[in-house]
């Protein structure tokens, strides 16, 4: 049985980004370009990197 790939609302994905069965991505969160991800991703969070880490965040609106 696979696991499902959430995306949270107003979430980016650059060209290239795998996403893993399982994870959720949070509102508001931006995968950058090539990026690997292995875990769930906090919302308005910014990941880069295989695997993708935090590297920043898009702050409040």
């Amino acid at each position: 049985m696979r696991s499902q790939v959430i995306l949270g609302d107003d979430v980016w994905v650059g060209s290239g980004a795998t996403i893993l069965s399982g994870v959720t991505i949070g509102s508001g969160a931006v995968v950058a370009a090539g990026s690997v991800v292995t875990k769930d991703v906090l919302p308005r969070s910014i990941v880069a990197g295989v695997p993708a880490k935090q590297i920043g965040s898009r702050g409040h609106s």
